[in-house]
C-alpha cells in the first residue's frame, strides 16, 4: 500500500539517515585530539552501542517493512527499499571509519601511553605459556563446542553474543567429518584479559579473549585439523510486541515476550574480515541474511566491551577531570528539604548540580511521620537504585506508596519487572499506567500533613530517576510545593491509577491530551506576533525533532519572520535555512562530555518569556502515544537561570556545536578567536566561577 503524505516530502529529512549522521558526530569526538585519550575510546564504544540499537530497532523495522512488501513512504517521501539502500551504504562507511580510527589512531596512541593490546603474533614465549594456562583453567571448562551434523543442527545464537565459526578437516572418534563447528563464548567470560605485569614491558597489557580462543581452538577438537577460526556476531530484531487489544495482564504478557528478544529475526551479521568466503556464505544462509547485511570488520566484533577499559586502567590523566556537583544556595547548609521547598521553588541542573536533593526528598519522606503518601513514576532507575530502597522503606513503615512502573521502557523491562515485584512484596501499590501509552513523565509527589492542612511537595524532571545517569546527562529538575502544580500532578496520577475523564489542568501540558495542541498554539502565537510587527522569538532544546505538524508550524513561523533557534542533539527531520521555507531557522547539535538531555521550550510571548521543561521530544510518539507532561517555570529568577544555563551557552558554543544545513549535513562550528564550550562554562559556574554569556 502507498499513502499520500500530509505535507510535501521535500520539507523533511529521513529519520534513519539523520540518526546515522548523529553517530558520525559522536565518532568525531573519538577523533578529536583535544578529548582525553581514554574518553576518545569511550566515544568510539558509544558509537558501537548506538549502532547496535539502531540495527535492533530502526534497521529491523525497515527490514520488517520490506518483508511485508510495504511501499509506504515516510514523511520524507522515501520508500523503505530506498531507505534500506542508503542506510546500508552509510552504515558500512561509518563502521569502516570507526575501525580505521581504532586501529590506526586510538590503539597506537594507547600503546604510546603504556596501554597495550598484545596481538597474537607478538606474544613472547612467557606470555604464550601464561595464556595457555589461562585458557586451560579459565576458558576451556566453560566452552561447549558444537560440531555441525544431522544430530547437531546450527545452534540458536543469542543476540549480540560473541561466537566463533570453526572450519575443520578430518574425522572424529565416531567417524564424523562435517567440516564445521560453532563455539559460543559465554557472556560471563571477560572479552579482554590483563597479562601479569612481570610478563610485559607496558604498564597495562591486555589480550583479547578472541585471540586466546583462536590460538587454542584446536584443544577443543582433538585429533582434527583446524583450517580456520572466525569471530562472528549477529544482531537481531529486539523490538517487543505486545498486542494492546488482546493482552489481559501486561506484566504476564511481557514476561512471556522478553525471553524471545534474544532470538528475534537476524538483521546484521558481523564477521572478522579474514573469514573465508565459504564460511561467510554459510553463516549468511543460516541467518537468512543477504550480502547487504554483512559487515566484515578488521578487529574484534564487539567494540562495546572496550567500554570498561578506562575503569581497569589507573590513568586519570587520560580521562576527563573529576568534578564535584554543586548545590543551589538554598540547600548548601544542613537543610530540611521540606522547609527549603516551602521557602522557594528549587531548580536543579544536572550533572552540574547534584541529584542528592531528590534522594533526600524521598529519604526524609520515608522517615517523616507527617508524610502520608508518596507517588512516583518509574521509567528507568537502574537495578540498584537508592530511590527504590527509600520507597521500599516508606511502604514498610505503612505509608501509602503508589508507583507507576513503565514495563515497556525499552531494554529496561527486566529491571522494571524486578522493581515492581519488590515493591509489591512490601505492600506498595504498583500499577503499569495505561496499556498502549508509555508512561514517560517524570513525576514524584509527597503528601504531607501540616498545620495548615495537607501540602503536596513535587519533583518534576526532564530526565529519569536514575542516580547514575544524572552524573552524565544534562537535565533540569524542579522541586516545588506550588499548590496549583501539585493539583495538576495529582490529577495526572489519578488518571494513571484510576479511571475517568481527563480533568482540566491549570499549568501542565499533558500528552496525549493537550501537549501537542498547546505547543502548536505557542508557536502560532509567535507567528501572529511577527506578522503584526511585534517582537517574537522561539528557542527550543531537545533530543529529537520529527513530528510533521510541529515542523510545518515552525516553517510558517519562520516565513512570518520569527527568529528560531533549535538545539537538537540527535535526529532532526526539519530542513533549516532553506530559502522561502526556513530562512529564519537555525539548527545545531552539541556533542560533548555530557549527553545533552534537556527538553527546554522558550517563547517570547509578548515579553512574558514563557519557559517550559519536559521529558518529551517533538516526536509523534511523545505527543500521541505516551503519558508526558510539560511544566512551566513560573518564578522569574528560575527563568533567568534556564536562559543563562540551559540555552544561551549552547547558542554561543564554538567548540562542540555542529550547525546543520538544509540537506541534513552538519558542520562543526569552531572559532580560533573566541573559544566557548557550553559544558565547560557550566562546570566552571557550578564551581562558583561567574558564568559570562551575552
Amino acid at each position: 500500500m502507498t499513502t499520500t503524505p500530509a505535507f510535501p516530502p521535500d520539507h523533511f529529512l529521513n529519520r534513519e539517515l539523520s540518526l546515522l549522521a548523529f553517530n558520525r558526530r559522536v565518532l568525531a569526538q573519538a577523533a578529536d585530539e583535544s578529548v582525553p585519550l581514554l574518553e576518545r575510546l569511550r566515544f568510539l564504544c558509544i558509537v558501537s552501542s548506538n549502532l547496535d540499537e539502531f540495527f535492533e530497532i530502526r534497521a529491523a523495522g525497515i527490514k520488517e517493512q520490506l518483508k511485508l512488501g510495504s511501499h509506504a513512504a515516510s514523511a520524507d517521501g522515501m520508500p523503505p527499499q530506498e531507505v534500506f539502500r542508503r542506510v546500508t551504504k552509510q552504515a558500512h562507511e561509518l563502521i569502516a571509519e570507526q575501525y580505521a580510527l581504532l586501529n590506526v589512531v586510538i590503539l597506537p596512541a594507547l600503546a604510546e601511553e603504556g596501554i597495550v593490546f598484545v596481538r597474537r603474533g607478538l606474544w613472547t614465549d612467557e606470555q604464550r605459556a601464561w595464556i595457555r594456562e589461562f585458557f586451560l583453567n579459565e576458558v576451556m571448562p566453560v566452552l561447549t563446542p558444537i560440531g555441525l551434523d544431522p544430530s547437531h543442527p546450527f545452534p540458536r545464537v543469542l543476540n549480540k553474543s560473541l561466537n566463533f565459526a570453526v572450519e575443520l578437516e578430518g574425522s572424529d572418534a565416531f567417524g564424523r567429518s562435517s567440516g564445521a563447528a560453532i563455539v559460543q563464548a559465554p557472556r560471563a567470560l571477560p572479552r579482554f584479559i590483563r597479562l601479569p605485569a612481570e610478563l610485559c614491558d607496558a604498564d597495562y597489557a591486555f589480550v583479547f579473549l578472541s585471540s586466546i580462543l583462536h590460538a587454542h581452538v584446536g584443544e577443543l577438537f582433538s585429533g582434527m585439523n583446524v583450517l580456520g577460526c572466525y569471530q562472528f556476531r549477529v544482531t537481531r530484531n529486539s523490538d517487543l510486541f505486545v498486542d494492546d487489544e488482546e493482552v489481559k495482564n501486561l506484566r504476564i504478557a511481557l514476561q512471556g515476550e522478553l525471553p524471545q528478544r534474544h532470538f528475534g529475526d537476524a538483521v546484521r551479521l558481523e564477521v572478522a574480515d579474514n573469514c573465508s568466503p565459504v564460511m561467510t556464505d554459510f553463516l549468511l544462509q543460516q541467518f537468512e541474511l543477504g550480502r547487504d547485511d554483512l559487515y566484515p570488520v578488521p578487529g574484534i566484533v564487539n567494540l562495546v566491551r572496550l567500554m570498561s577499559v578506562p575503569d581497569q586502567v589507573d590513568r586519570p590523566d587520560l580521562m576527563y577531570q573529576p568534578f564535584q556537583p554543586g548545590l543551589p544556595k538554598v540547600l548548601t547548609k544542613r537543610f530540611d528539604i521540606f522547609s527549603s521547598i516551602r521557602k522557594q521553588d528549587v531548580l536543579l541542573h544536572h550533572p552540574f548540580q547534584t541529584f542528592s536533593p531528590v534522594i533526600q526528598l524521598l529519604q526524609q519522606a520515608a522517615d517523616d511521620p507527617q508524610v502520608i503518601a508518596i507517588r512516583m513514576t518509574v521509567y528507568r532507575t537502574g537495578t540498584d537504585s537508592v530511590l527504590m530502597e527509600h520507597l521500599l522503606r516508606a511502604a514498610q513503615k505503612g505509608k501509602e506508596v503508589t508507583v507507576v512502573v513503565e514495563l515497556m521502557a525499552r531494554f529496561d523491562e527486566e529491571a522494571n519487572l524486578s522493581i515492581a515485584a519488590r515493591l509489591e512484596e512490601v505492600g506498595a501499590h504498583v500499577v503499569y499506567g495505561v496499556v498502549g501509552y508509555k508512561t514517560h513523565a517524570k513525576m514524584l509527589m509527597v503528601l504531607r500533613r501540616e498545620e495548615s492542612g495537607y501540602r503536596r511537595y513535587v519533583h518534576l524532571g526532564t530526565g529519569n530517576y536514575h542516580p547514575r545517569t544524572t552524573r552524565f546527562y544534562t537535565d533540569f529538575g524542579l522541586l516545588t510545593c506550588n499548590p496549583e502544580i501539585g493539583d495538576d500532578v495529582n490529577e495526572v496520577f489519578k488518571q494513571l491509577t484510576g479511571l475517568g475523564k481527563a480533568g482540566q489542568l491549570k499549568h501542565l501540558w499533558q500528552a496525549p491530551f493537550s501537549l501537542h495542541a498547546n505547543m502548536i498554539a505557542a508557536i502560532q502565537g509567535e507567528t501572529e506576533a511577527a506578522r503584526a510587527g511585534k517582537p517574537s522569538r522561539i528557542i527550543a532544546k531537545m533530543n529529537s525533532l520529527l513530528e510533521p505538524k510541529i515542523i510545518e508550524a515552525l516553517y510558517e513561523a519562520s516565513q512570518a519572520g520569527v527568529r528560531i533557534d533549535l538545539i537538537v542533539r540527535g535526529v532532526c527531520s526539519l530542513r533549516p535555512g532553506v530559502k522561502g521555507l526556513s530562512e529564519n531557522i537555525r539548527v545545531r547539535s552539541l556533542i560533548g562530555r555530557f549527553l545533552e538531555h534537556h527538553r527546554i521550550f522558550c517563547f517570547h510571548a509578548g515579553g512574558a518569556i514563557n519557559i517550559y521543561l519536559s521529558s518529551a521530544d517533538w516526536m509523534e510518539r511523545n505527543f500521541f502515544r505516551r503519558i508526558e507532561i510539560c511544566f512551566p517555570i513560573l518564578e522569574p529568577r528560575l527563568k533567568r537561570r534556564i536562559l543563562k544555563e540551559g540555552l544561551k551557552p549552547y547558542l554561543a558554543d564554538t567548540c562542540q556545536s555542529w550547525e546543520m544545513n538544509g540537506d541534513g549535513h552538519y558542520r562543526i562550528k569552531l572559532s580560533r578567536r573566541k573559544r566557548i564550550s557550553a559544558q565547560e562554562l557550566l562546570l566552571q559556574d557550578m564551581r562558583g566561577n561567574k558564568l559570562n554569556v551575552a
